[in-house]
């Protein structure tokens, strides 16, 4: 019986560490958890900031607008819209996307077009990638060209982005490769092209939630490159750009004035163009 006993109050106390580890790994798991969601939370609100930084620098009244694609951007496109409704603002607003459009309708923003407005004085945008010299690799979300005519269009052009898009070194950071929108029927021998003359890897960009590639807004594909040991990226782009059947890169190159950046601490910083 004694025996007995002791074996039963050996079991117990083996199920009340086994709780008690499992309680610790709960709360650890737990804290985690919170200190993930408030690291988030941080993150949003710097891009927050950023984003309202950007248009408060930056936008005046009875402006033409560029407005660029990603979720920094939904930041800009929400306080370019309270600024119009609390100050009168006359604006109007040039999507670079089907996003873009979206936002604008949905602000109530006064709609319009490069036909209607080919001069731009403002152009708003994100980044996947942004260097020290302020170049940059964009298209992570397939609009590169219209953003990049946006962009040309603009007397100046803003980027805002977060803390993890800051990189000394295009690539550094951003492991997706550099986008390149292509004709279709030259998806094939620009990929051979761009490998042999540069190296690496360009790869078809294919599609998530549909059977087969990306198509872009206009009816293009995109083949992402990833690359190595490159330094002179404005050769680079002018090289990709006259292969024919490239329709344009991801690099802009030489195109931003300033990159609003949204801390990790939930605070802004600036940086402009470095002057040659």
């Amino acid at each position: 019986q004694r025996l007995g006993r002791g074996v039963a109050m050996l079991q117990g106390l083996l199920r009340l560490l086994t709780l008690a580890q499992r309680l610790g790994r709960g709360a650890e798991l737990h804290r985690l958890t919170v200190s993930r969601k408030f690291s988030a939370g941080m993150e949003e609100e710097a891009k927050q900031k950023a984003g309202y930084m950007a248009v408060d620098n930056h936008v005046q009244n009875n402006q033409a607008l560029g407005i660029g694609s990603g979720s920094t951007v939904v930041y800009a496109v929400e306080r370019l819209a309270k600024r119009v409704q609390d100050e009168n603002l006359k604006v109007v607003c040039v999507p670079s996307s089907f996003q873009a459009r979206q936002l604008i309708l949905q602000h109530n923003l006064h709609l319009s077009d490069l036909d209607r407005h080919p001069e731009l004085d403002v152009a708003i945008d994100g980044a996947d990638e942004v260097d020290c010299n302020l170049n940059l690799i964009k298209g992570g979300g397939g609009c590169l060209t219209q953003e990049k005519i946006i962009a040309a269009c603009a007397k100046t052009f803003i980027v805002i982005a977060d803390y993890r898009k800051d990189s000394k070194s295009l690539g550094e950071k951003w492991k997706k490769g550099v986008p390149i929108e292509v004709i279709p029927m030259a998806s094939v021998p620009v990929t051979r092209a761009i490998v042999a003359k540069y190296g690496g890897n360009a790869a078809l960009r294919m599609a998530v939630s549909k059977a087969g590639p990306v198509v872009t807004d206009n009816g293009n594909l995109i083949l992402d490159w990833k690359f190595s040991n490159i330094s002179n990226w404005k050769d680079v782009n002018v090289g990709i750009k006259m292969i024919p059947g490239v329709v344009e890169t991801g690099l802009f190159i030489n195109m931003v004035e300033r990159v609003y950046f949204g801390m990790k601490d939930g605070t802004v910083c600036s940086r402009d163009r470095p002057s040659h």
